[in-house]
């Protein structure tokens, strides 16, 4: 079958930039690039507690049967939402199929014609592509810039016909770095017609339940995404806001009414991981082990860009360059991968570690020093 040639070309440029993508498979070393920082993926306790749930409360089903404005509005999906707004200290909370669609399905449907949008520069791709599907104009502000956002909110927000929306995330997923989220609200706070969203992405799991409530900024924000597939090892996101939003999610948000609910395993457990986070003390030994991280990098002088999370990039321009010292790594046994364009700019070729509670002080020390003899 004939495969079109704008595609071919497309990908040849890829191949000849270095920086064709292609699945990886699954391999025994020590763990610096999943997106599960407390180890819950891979949780057995909450593999059987979730098993026993389930069972206790015969709910012996696969699927959610459809959409949940159909016939997948099954009871957990009920329980769970009531579990997430308490205990984010919300009114309401809208499970979404991944964080993909919640962003998806905010930015589409929220925004209206003639309202604004005002972007870090490096948000998520999620929210790059649900903007690009809304109807109203964006903007994109510099990098964790105060100064830049408030020059465009003076210029955009004395027209009081348009609602404009900031977004932003708590932990930057290609950084590890995050804005001053107090101030940030601040200044948004001033105007009546302009609204703060957050992507909690990566904060959920690693500080508690995100870094807006350790703030206590819950009042101050419009809309926060959590998502569960990293901090909390399952699947899923929530946007957590007021019951108006809920029920204008639930009518206008495509990627919410188009698609078939999530099954009530996924359901549970959601449920249970998030009262594994409660109890566990993992999250205790993943902050054990960001310090001793920042304390080594440090010592072994090597430039990271300024991180208190659990992700920590280190930029090496050029895809062959940051390609091969990550091979490098992963031949003295440890899983470090390279972030190339387009995920993040040209030139700002990357290693990204991923932290975790179960990473040992030695391997946090052995990656380092190793990764210290080829810069």
């Amino acid at each position: 079958m004939h495969f079109p040639k704008k595609l071919y070309q497309k990908l040849t440029q890829r191949v000849t930039q270095n920086s064709l993508r292609t699945l990886g498979e699954k391999n025994s070393l020590v763990d610096f690039s999943s997106n599960d920082y407390l180890g819950f993926a891979k949780s057995e306790v909450i593999f059987n507690k979730t098993h026993q749930f389930l069972t206790n409360n015969k709910l012996k089903v696969n699927g959610a049967t459809g959409s949940r404005l159909l016939s997948g509005n099954h009871e957990l999906y009920i329980i769970v939402e009531k579990q997430l707004a308490k205990l984010h200290n919300t009114e309401t909370a809208l499970i979404f199929n991944s964080g993909y669609d919640a962003n998806i399905g905010f930015f589409a449907s929220l925004p209206q014609r003639g309202d604004i949008i005002l972007y870090d520069e490096l948000i998520h791709a999620s929210i790059r592509d649900g903007i690009q599907l809304s109807n109203a104009k964006s903007f994109k502000f510099k990098h964790n810039n105060i100064k830049d956002l408030k020059e465009k909110l003076l210029r955009f927000a004395q027209d009081n016909k348009s609602e404009i929306y900031v977004v932003t995330e708590s932990v930057f997923s290609m950084d590890g770095d995050s804005p001053d989220l107090a101030t940030m609200s601040e200044v948004i706070n001033k105007h009546d017609n302009v609204h703060l969203i957050v992507d909690e992405a990566h904060a959920l799991g690693v500080f508690n339940l995100g870094l807006i409530q350790e703030l206590q900024l819950e009042n101050s924000v419009f809309a926060r995404i959590v998502t569960f597939g990293k901090g909390l090892g399952c699947h899923g996101a929530a946007i957590l806001g007021s019951r108006q939003l809920q029920q204008y999610l639930i009518n206008f948000a495509r990627s919410f009414i188009y698609t078939t609910g999530l099954s009530p395993h996924s359901l549970a457990t959601i449920k249970i991981a998030y009262k594994e986070l409660i109890i566990n003390n993992s999250q205790e030994l993943l902050l054990q082990n960001i310090q001793h991280f920042i304390k080594e990098s440090n010592r072994l002088q090597l430039n990271f860009i300024k991180s208190n999370s659990a992700i920590h990039c280190c930029i090496f321009s050029g895809n062959k360059h940051v390609k091969n010292i990550a091979l490098q790594l992963q031949q003295k046994g440890f899983d470090v991968k390279p972030i190339l364009p387009p995920t993040v700019p040209a030139h700002q070729e990357r290693l990204r570690f991923c932290l975790h509670s179960y990473n040992s002080k030695e391997e946090i020390t052995n990656v380092l020093e190793n990764l210290a003899t080829f810069v």
